[in-house]
């Protein structure tokens, strides 16, 4: 039995997910899910079923059209939402189907909430923010490029602050999660399927891409960019302008572009300041001795002369 679809990174028992790619075969071969639609036969493990197709990307999206079909709205503001207890909600804000706002709450002017978002208690929105559009996954064809089609939903927990022009991506087939009490600055990404823990603080210009898992207590400054599936240890503060581009522990700081440790950057920033002042050094030491060897050349020349 299929009780559910879902992709390799977030799988419970049950589930039918799709491997494109021979990279993933293995792992999915081993994960929770319990049908698998492939490319090509394999040997079957126990306790799994295996659906053949020449297109698994192709069949595995029509499964989630058929089973979270795109309902084009009527009217800005749908009949379905809910909205909690003195929660204010400023004009020119679009709530889709089935949205859920707990109590009070602020959704400032122009912010757009699609269809299944929920939020929880005493959340505040900034303007124009965007929270859950589809997803940036998308299949490279022979044609161009096939998006894949987004099913899953924001959820925002207590007390969550997103600031003015942010966009969060809802998942592909589960959740994009921002856990409680997390503070995120203006014009910040959030892609697809991330988590982000509890009391993080993300500031101005960060991007976040899909599936990143983000523990709590983490602080991204300002232009930090997080790679697709890394993990951000509980604790960590990432200096801004850093290329997150692999998992990093916690409790530490980072900084640069591939990131390291901060403070071993900053030792190879300093040596760096000094490179031009040692090759001078060497290049005055190399005259130098060029000096001192001509001069010998010079004097034992006069010396064989005289005798």
């Amino acid at each position: 039995m299929v009780s559910g679809i879902s992709e390799i990174h977030s799988v419970d028992h049950g589930d039918l997910i799709y491997v494109d790619h021979p990279k993933y075969l293995g792992a999915a071969l081993q994960c929770d899910a319990s049908t698998l639609l492939l490319r090509e036969e394999c040997e079957v493990p126990e306790g799994k079923g295996l659906i053949i197709s020449p297109d698994p990307f192709a069949d595995f999206n029509s499964l989630l059209r058929h089973h979270a079909p795109f309902t084009p709205a009527t009217k800005a503001v749908s009949d379905t939402h809910q909205v909690g207890a003195d929660t204010v909600i400023q004009p020119g804000v679009t709530i889709g189907e089935h949205v859920q706002i707990g109590a009070r709450c602020l959704i400032q002017h122009g912010v757009v909430l699609h269809e299944n978002t929920r939020i929880g208690d005493d959340v505040v929105i900034g303007a124009n923010t965007v929270v859950g559009s589809d997803a940036f996954y998308l299949n490279k064809r022979e044609e161009g490029y096939e998006r894949m089609h987004s099913s899953g939903r924001v959820v925002l927990e207590d007390r969550v602050e997103i600031g003015a022009g942010c966009t969060i991506d809802r998942g592909v087939t589960s959740d994009t999660k921002i856990g409680e009490g997390t503070k995120i600055d203006n014009m910040v990404h959030v892609g697809h399927d991330t988590v982000i823990g509890k009391h993080c603080l993300i500031a101005a210009q960060a991007g976040v891409s899909g599936c990143v898992r983000i523990e709590d207590g983490v602080t991204l400054w300002g232009q930090v960019g997080v790679a697709s599936k890394v993990k951000i240890g509980a604790g960590a503060v990432v200096l801004g302008g850093t290329a997150v581009t692999k998992s990093i522990d916690g409790g530490r700081s980072y900084y640069g572009s591939p990131v390291e440790e901060a403070n071993t950057r900053f030792r190879e920033l300093a040596a760096l300041r000094k490179l031009p002042e040692l090759i001078s050094q060497q290049h005055n030491g190399a005259m130098a001795a060029r000096s001192r060897a001509a001069k010998k050349q010079a004097e034992q020349a006069d010396s064989m002369e005289a005798s």
